[in-house]
């Protein structure tokens, strides 16, 4: 299914993107953060913003204020227990979601599994370099070594995983949706007499 045909759904796809932040938000606190950390819609909210909106700057913007805005109300209710507008690493994890949204739009030229499977390793890949370059840069949890840059990446993959298992599941069921809510628009409705 080519992500032309996609692209006239902006609000449909824009309300998915806001209904999978709120469950992150119900998740973490439905878990206290910590059980499931990394098990959430944030990898398949980029790279299927990235797929399914044709202007560039709505593609990156709509999931990144998307992920802001449950950052902040995370924040206060679970994380830090006030409003707090960004956290230390942010930089680089929004740098992250940027380049994951960036991947997505690249990849999945046609809406297929293949292409969504490519863009979830993709992208996972591209969140583990670019937010443990943050932690590691850091330099209060692993020396700035070469040892240090290894088991600060060597610690976070079990949350990678995770990670890529929800982007795949999440992935999956936004485009799942969008694939059927695009065939369901394209059928011509049936005409009684």
């Amino acid at each position: 299914m080519s992500t032309q045909k996609l692209y006239v759904h902006t609000r449909l796809w824009l309300l998915m993107i806001a209904a999978v932040a709120l469950w992150r938000i119900g998740l973490t606190l439905q878990t206290g953060g910590l059980l499931l950390a990394n098990f959430s819609p944030l990898g398949a909210m980029a790279i299927f913003g990235g797929a399914c909106f044709s202007n560039k700057w709505k593609a990156i913007g709509f999931p990144l204020l998307t992920l802001w805005i449950s950052d902040v109300i995370l924040s206060k209710l679970v994380f830090f227990h006030h409003w707090q507008l960004f956290y230390a690493g942010s930089l680089f994890t929004y740098s992250a979601f940027v380049l994951m949204t960036l991947a997505g739009r690249w990849i999945i030229r046609r809406i297929n599994v293949s292409s969504v499977i490519i863009a979830a390793v993709v992208s996972t890949f591209i969140h583990w370099i670019v937010s443990d370059l943050g932690v590691w840069l850091d330099g209060r949890t692993y020396p700035l070594t070469w040892e240090g840059w290894i088991a600060c990446l060597t610690a976070a993959i079990p949350f990678e995983l995770r990670l890529l298992a929800g982007t795949l599941v999440y992935g999956a069921v936004l485009f799942g949706i969008a694939v059927w809510v695009t065939r369901h628009k394209a059928q011509p409705a049936a005409h009684s007499l």
